[in-house]
C-alpha cells in the first residue's frame, strides 16, 4: 500500500516552511503588523526568541517582494532552520491570535505546508507548459492558494486519505453520493428559465434517474415524496451520516448511490467540474470543513433565493452595451437544493455552520459558450509561478507575440474595465478573486472574462439600484462611500495587481512605472468613452491620493472560523492607514 504521507519528506518540509516564511514577513509586513527594520542590504526582524533577516524589495502598494532564499533565522547568534509554526507561535501576541485559537492556526498552518510538500512531489509542470494545457490541467495545478491569507489551505478536517481525494492539486475524479430528501424538508428552487425535474434529467440521465428511484422503492417509500440532492462524498461519509442519523433513520433521507459521471474539485474545494461531460454543470456542495476563516457550509435559506439572485445579475450583464462590447459574462446558478434539520434548526442561530451541512447548486458551464479557438483558465493562474521561478502571465505574454504592456491592456479591458462599468452604473461589487474569475483566452491572450460565484459574493452598495424582491438580500445595508471603492482598490488593486507587477518586472516585461501607467491609461479611456457616468466618477475617484488600507489576515487573525459577519460586511473589516494610489495624478 502507498503510504499517504510520502510527500513530507525533511527536503519538501523546508522548502514549504521557507516559502510560507517568506509569504509571512510579505504579507504581514504588508498589513503593517510586523515593522522589519533596515539593516545594511536588507532588514532584521527580532523578539526574545529568534532573528529573522531577510532582503526585499519594495513595490508600490507597500508590496514587499521578500526573497525567500536570503532569509535566515539565528537563536543566541546561531543558525537555525527557518520553522512556520514556530515563527507563528513567536509571534502570536503581536498577531494578535488569542491562546484558544492559536493550537487551531496552527493546524491551519501545518495543513498548508503540507500542501505544499505535496504540491512539491508532483511532477513538475511549467508555467510555460501551462500556455497549452487545458482548462482542468491548469485548474490542479495551481500552487499558492489566495495570495494575500497566509493560512490559505487549511481544510481542517480532512484526513491525509481525504486530501489525496479531494484537494483540487490532487486532481483526482470524483463521484458525487446523491441522497433523496423528503420534500417538506427541502427547499428547492431554480432559475426561470428551466425546472427542477428537466435539470436532474439533463444532468443525470434517465437510467440513473430510474436507479435512484427503486433504491427509494426498496426501503418502503415513494419517489414522489422525495428530492433528490447531490452531496460531497466526505460530507456524507463524515457529517450527514452521523450529525443528521435521525434523519436517515426515520427515511427523512435516503442514501441512493452515487451518480455516474466523474468531477473534479476545483480551487474552492466545494465545487466540482464535470470531467465526463464538461458541458454539464458545475455543482457546488456544502463542506464542513474549515478553511481560510469559514466553515464551508452552504445555507438552505440562502439556497432559495439564489437563482433569482442570479438570473438579476445575468440579464443586468446581458443587456448593457458597454459590458457586452467588453465581452463581460457571469455563469449562472441556475438551481439549488437545501435541507431543512429541524432538530438543529431548533438549537441554533441563523448563522451557525450546523445550518449549513446539506445544500447543493448547479452553476453553468463556461464550457457551452467556448468559441473555436477559445481556450479557459482560472484567472488565479496569472499569479501562479513554477517552481523554477517563472511566472504563468509571463509565460501568456511572450507566447501572445504581443508587447507586454498590449498584452496587459488587453487583461485589464477584459477583466478591470467591467467590474469598473458594474460599480459606476450599478454600484455592483463583485469578489474578483482569481479563482472567482475564467479567462478566455486566444493565442494566449485574454479575450473576455466570465465570472462565478455570484448569489454569496456580489453586493449592491446602492440604496438606489433596482432590485426584484427575491433578489433584495444583496443589498449591502448603509457602506459608507470612501469604502464603496475598495471593492476595486482591495480586490483588484491590492489583491491581484500588487502580486501581478513584480512579477511582470521580475521577468524583465514592464517595470512598476509602465504596469501601473497601462492601468491608469485604461481607467481614464473607459471614463472618457462613458460621459454618461461622469457624476459617478467624480463622487468616487479612481484617481484620488490613497485608499485604506483593509487587512485579511488580521481579519483571519482575530477569528480564523467565523472571519467576517456575512449580514455585515462592512463593520467586520479592519482597516490600518492608507496606501498610495499607484494611478493617483
Amino acid at each position: 500500500m502507498t503510504d499517504p504521507t510520502a510527500h513530507l519528506t525533511p527536503d519538501s518540509w523546508a522548502a514549504a516552511n521557507r516559502a510560507l516564511v517568506r509569504k509571512a514577513l510579505a504579507e504581514f509586513t504588508h498589513e503593517r503588523i510586523l515593522e522589519p527594520v533596515a539593516t545594511g542590504n536588507g532588514y532584521t526582524l527580532a523578539n526574545a526568541t529568534s532573528e529573522y533577516y531577510f532582503e526585499a524589495r519594495r513595490y508600490p502598494l507597500f508590496h514587499w517582494e521578500v526573497d525567500a532564499a536570503s532569509i535566515t533565522r539565528t537563536i543566541a547568534g546561531a543558525d537555525a532552520p527557518l520553522d512556520a509554526l514556530d515563527f507563528i507561535t513567536e509571534w502570536h501576541d503581536q498577531l494578535g491570535i488569542g491562546a484558544e485559537m492559536l493550537p487551531v492556526y496552527l493546524e491551519e498552518i501545518s495543513s498548508t505546508l503540507a500542501s505544499t510538500a505535496y504540491k512539491l512531489a508532483k511532477p513538475d509542470v511549467t508555467a510555460a507548459d501551462l500556455v497549452t494545457a487545458d482548462f482542468q490541467t491548469i485548474e490542479a495545478a495551481m500552487t499558492e492558494g489566495h495570495p494575500c491569507f497566509v493560512a490559505n489551505n487549511g481544510r481542517l478536517g480532512f484526513g491525509v486519505t481525504d486530501y489525496r481525494a479531494f484537494a483540487p492539486e490532487a486532481g483526482q475524479a470524483v463521484r458525487l453520493a446523491w441522497l433523496a430528501v423528503r420534500k417538506d424538508r427541502a427547499t428547492v428552487s431554480h432559475s426561470s428559465t428551466i425546472s427542477y425535474d428537466a435539470l436532474l434529467r439533463e444532468e443525470l440521465g434517465t437510467p440513473v434517474l430510474q436507479r435512484f428511484a427503486e433504491r427509494i422503492r426498496a426501503v418502503g417509500e415513494d419517489p414522489a415524496d422525495y428530492r433528490l440532492m447531490p452531496v460531497h462524498p466526505w460530507q456524507w461519509e463524515n457529517k450527514t451520516s452521523v450529525t443528521f442519523a435521525a434523519d436517515v433513520a426515520q427515511r427523512h433521507i435516503i442514501p441512493v448511490g452515487t451518480s455516474d459521471d466523474d468531477y473534479q474539485p476545483q480551487q474552492s474545494i466545494r465545487t466540482f467540474f464535470n470531467r465526463s461531460h464538461p458541458e454539464r454543470h458545475y455543482v457546488k456542495t456544502a463542506l464542513s470543513v474549515l478553511n481560510m476563516g469559514f466553515m464551508r457550509g452552504l445555507s438552505p435559506g440562502y439556497m432559495e433565493k439564489t437563482p433569482a439572485i442570479n438570473d438579476w445579475v445575468h440579464d443586468l450583464v446581458e443587456n448593457d452595451v458597454v459590458l457586452k462590447r467588453y465581452g463581460f459574462t457571469v455563469l449562472r446558478e441556475i438551481a439549488a437544493v437545501g435541507y431543512h434539520n429541524t432538530y438543529y434548526e431548533a438549537a441554533t442561530a441563523k448563522t451557525s455552520p450546523y445550518r449549513k451541512m446539506l445544500s447543493a447548486l448547479w452553476r453553468e458551464s463556461p464550457v457551452p459558450a467556448l468559441d473555436s479557438g477559445e481556450r479557459l483558465a482560472t484567472m488565479a493562474s496569472l499569479l501562479h509561478v513554477d517552481r523554477h521561478g517563472s511566472s504563468h502571465a509571463a509565460a501568456l505574454i511572450r507566447a501572445s507575440g504581443l508587447e507586454p504592456a498590449q498584452w496587459l491592456r488587453r487583461y485589464l479591458d477584459a477583466y478591470l474595465i467591467p467590474l469598473l462599468h458594474c460599480f459606476y452604473a450599478y454600484e455592483l461589487a463583485y469578489m474578483p478573486h482569481g479563482e472567482n474569475l475564467i479567462l478566455v483566452l486566444r493565442d494566449a491572450v485574454p479575450t473576455r472574462v466570465i465570472m462565478k460565484d455570484i448569489a454569496e459574493e456580489i453586493a449592491v452598495l446602492s440604496p438606489d439600484t433596482e432590485l426584484p424582491a427575491d433578489a433584495e438580500r444583496v443589498r449591502a445595508a448603509d457602506v459608507p462611500d470612501d469604502e464603496k471603492l475598495l471593492s476595486i482598490f482591495t480586490d483588484v488593486f491590492d489583491c491581484i495587481f500588487r502580486f501581478l507587477s513584480p512579477l511582470l518586472d521580475r521577468e524583465g516585461l514592464l517595470t512598476p512605472e509602465e504596469f501601473w501607467s497601462v492601468v491608469g491609461e485604461s481607467v481614464r479611456d473607459y471614463q472618457a468613452a462613458t460621459p454618461e457616468l461622469a457624476d459617478a466618477f467624480a463622487r468616487y475617484d479612481m484617481f484620488a491620493p490613497e485608499f485604506a488600507l483593509s487587512c485579511l489576515n488580521r481579519l483571519q487573525l482575530r477569528n480564523n472560523q467565523n472571519m467576517v459577519d456575512l449580514t455585515d460586511l462592512s463593520n467586520s473589516l479592519q482597516f490600518v492607514g492608507t496606501l498610495e494610489n499607484p494611478i493617483a495624478g
